[in-house]
């Protein structure tokens, strides 16, 4: 017998599929059209594109609308959008709240993937390349072990992605407030997932079926797949003079959007700022 998620998965292809021609019809035949006419305007920046992306405004060319990216990403971060972000439409992006790329491809296979470059995976490459060499020397004379030195090279890869920066709002952050945060981090009914990686090394988990009991929130923090470089906690002193620890985003902030996921108020109280450097942020 059949699986019916067989049927649910040809379906979604198909749906994919035929947003992806009309883009494409639009790209080729309406787009001069529509430019001239100033029936649509480029948006630039304010859409969070996946890892690799290049400039915006050669972006919104270089992108065919093809969409490899959306169907090869493992958690499905990746989306096309819609018809009123003017020359943006049909072009891939990442909504961070909905779900947030974890990295759980490992090999930034959204960029891998792309047929023109839009997406710009010799970023990757250089970066891994450069790490194995550096590695090298170490695994030669037996001081690192080949499988430890191939994690540090995707850890690299990962390192080189600059999405957007993500910026917190001290506001609203429970830890600004000396707070703690027990329970699931975005109710019963969220459908992200993350890689937990104690859970297993491969398999994305629904994000509702986690739960912490955190003393300071962190939540951000310790779900960052980049780690300290990226952001961490720092002591803090709040104004009655309680002492506390608050989230401090660091340079290598990649924008990957997944501490944004999983921040548990409601509206989040960090959010990655799209096409954003750390000097632009925070200088």
């Amino acid at each position: 017998m059949a699986d019916p998620r067989d049927k649910l998965n040809r379906r979604e292809f198909l749906k994919q599929s035929a947003w992806v021609a009309g883009g494409l019809v639009v790209s080729a035949v309406g787009l001069p059209f529509l430019i001239e006419s100033h029936a649509i305007e480029p948006k630039v920046g304010e859409l969070l594109r996946p890892p690799g992306s290049i400039e915006e405004d050669e972006f919104i060319y270089a992108c065919i609308k093809c969409g490899l990216c959306v169907q090869i990403c493992p958690v499905h971060a990746i989306k096309l959008a819609d018809v009123d972000e003017g020359l943006g439409y049909a072009t891939p992006y990442i909504n961070a709240r909905e779900q947030a790329c974890d990295f759980s491809c490992d090999s930034i296979q959204c960029a891998e993937t792309c047929p023109t470059a839009a997406l710009n995976f010799k970023i990757f490459r250089n970066a891994s390349t450069k790490k194995a060499e550096e590695l090298q020397p170490l695994v030669e004379k037996g001081e690192l072990d080949p499988m430890e030195s191939w994690r540090l090279q995707i850890h690299a890869m990962k390192e080189a992605t600059r999405i957007g920066v993500a910026k917190v709002n001290d506001q609203t952050c429970l830890a600004y407030q000396g707070k703690g945060f027990k329970g699931t981090p975005r109710g019963k009914d969220f459908k992200g997932v993350l890689r937990y990686e104690k859970i297993s090394e491969r398999k994305p988990q629904p994000v509702r079926e986690q739960y912490f009991d955190r003393e300071i929130c962190d939540l951000c923090v310790i779900h960052c797949p980049i780690g300290e470089t990226a952001i961490k906690m720092v002591e803090k002193e709040l104004p009655d003079g309680r002492k506390t620890k608050v989230p401090e985003v660091e340079r290598g902030c990649t924008g990957c959007g997944t501490c944004e996921m999983i921040c548990p108020t409601e509206p989040a109280s960090i959010v990655v700022l799209p096409q954003k450097t750390y000097e632009e942020v925070y200088s």
